[in-house]
């Protein structure tokens, strides 16, 4: 709803926590709105998940310390799983330039070029501090929850701490860095190598191995056709044997990689035995099993909590009701397009802060989450899944809130194209694009593209 009182806007000093797509949309969209931002960023660089780095031997394997030291997941490999048109910012289209990666389904470091210039374009780096890892995120004078809510911020840069206080603070850390495991018996016995694949970066470590593949989710299934020219035997379990045409091919055409059911339990002497009663003597087993929500550095007094991957309670997935908007997080949904849904939240947040709009009251927002959570108990939807949308009407409705443009439908059309590919052609369909082409044409005529926007 938009307030009353627009014209007494005010500017607050802000506090963005990473420097990532979601950041970097929160800095341009808080200082556009007139606030005084500072993004504090761990890494040397912007990108987050998107900034690769090789360097993985300090982690631990399974991601089992409270700080991890590595942020980005990314292996060395990697391509985006959709197509460039649909994945820029509004008013920022990823275009394939020149010299550069200029597939459709493009590799990581093209994905890190752009929001490197999107930061160059609007000026957002002089905005950051880099090198700086928050520790500590508290309320300032709890357990006074009033509309003058401040928050203390302790980071530290080169061994030196800083303590400051911001009037707001803006969660973007990700949620693909804290590995999310499972619980196998036999597991913690087990003594050859465990690993979860936020640390795997190449094939070249499982040359003639036999290794087990977890999880038959994308980055499961990429490095288990990467292993296929390396591993001796790739042995992929699966929740469930019903898997796509496109699994199915790619199963059939390698004689060294076979499907299994889930982990019954782990021995001593390497065997790794499997629910159906087969077994294999494994050297490596690596947890493709997705990413759990972690804020470490966050302490709300229990007002905001992870439960089973289910963080809140949040408004619209953004705002906790007793804390917002003086704290919100952006980028908490998973299944969607994300750069455009970002755009929107820090929009939406931006001008929460500057008093042009005004979050329903405390009862309703609690209501609404209350509501949410019920349909989602109702349709059978576990809770680790809260916060997958998979719903472009549901973008369209967050949207709403601020009079933000609905997603075009090219965007969404490409996108269920490349799903609906990587189902049937799971090896080409990054490279084998024959049905999109009529709405390819529509997208680069349109606005999008065509309005070529400059800051």
């Amino acid at each position: 709803m938009v307030s009353e009182r627009n014209s007494s806007s005010s500017s607050k000093k802000v506090c963005v926590i990473g420097a990532g797509p979601a950041g970097l949309v929160a800095a341009r969209e808080l200082r556009k709105e007139g606030h005084s931002a500072v993004v504090l960023e761990q890494s040397h660089d912007v990108g987050g998940q998107w900034l690769y780095d090789p360097k993985v031997e300090e982690e631990n394997p399974l991601g089992k310390d409270r700080f991890l030291k590595v942020h980005s997941s990314i292996y060395a490999s990697l391509r985006l799983t959709s197509p460039r048109e649909i994945m820029g910012f509004t008013d920022f289209p990823f275009v394939a330039r020149k010299g550069r990666d200029m597939r459709r389904f493009p590799g990581h470091q093209e994905l890190f070029l752009y929001l490197q210039d999107f930061c160059e374009s609007f000026g957002l780096r002089e905005m950051i501090r880099f090198n700086t890892r928050v520790e500590k995120v508290e309320m300032l004078d709890y357990p006074v929850l009033d509309d003058d809510l401040k928050w203390v911020v302790r980071s530290k840069a080169a061994e030196k701490a800083v303590e400051e206080v911001y009037d707001a603070v803006v969660v973007a850390t990700g949620h693909y860095s804290q590995p999310r495991l499972p619980r196998i018996k036999g597991m913690d016995a087990w003594k050859r190598r465990q690993m979860h694949s936020h640390i795997y970066r190449v094939p070249d470590p499982f040359k003639n191995e036999v290794v087990v593949v977890v999880g038959n989710s994308l980055s499961g299934q990429d490095i288990s056709m990467e292993l296929v020219n390396v591993a001796k035997q790739i042995h992929l379990s699966a929740k469930s044997l019903t898997i796509s045409e496109g699994l199915s091919k790619v199963i059939s055409k390698y004689h060294n990689l076979y499907l299994h059911p889930q982990i019954e339990s782990l021995h001593e002497d390497g065997r790794v035995l499997f629910v159906d009663g087969s077994w294999t003597v494994a050297d490596t087993i690596i947890y493709c099993t997705g990413y759990s929500y972690s804020f470490p550095f966050l302490d709300t007094k229990g007002i905001v909590v992870v439960d089973d991957d289910r963080v809140g309670p949040l408004y619209e997935h953004t705002f906790p009701p007793s804390l917002a908007p003086s704290l919100s997080f952006i980028g908490i949904p998973r299944k969607i397009i994300g750069f455009p849904f970002f755009e929107s939240q820090a929009k939406w947040i931006a001008q929460l802060l500057s008093g042009k709009r005004r979050l329903p009251s405390w009862d309703d927002m609690m209501q609404s989450i209350k509501e949410f959570y019920h349909s989602r108990d109702v349709a059978g939807i576990p809770k680790h899944n809260t916060h997958d949308v998979a719903n472009f009407e549901y973008c369209d409705k967050y949207a709403d809130y601020i009079d933000f443009p609905h997603l075009e439908e090219w965007r969404k059309e490409l996108c269920l194209s490349a799903l609906r590919n990587s189902e049937v052609n799971l090896e080409t369909y990054r490279d084998s694009y024959e049905e999109d082409e009529e709405m390819l044409r529509v997208a680069l005529n349109s606005p999008h593209f065509t309005h070529l926007h400059r800051p």
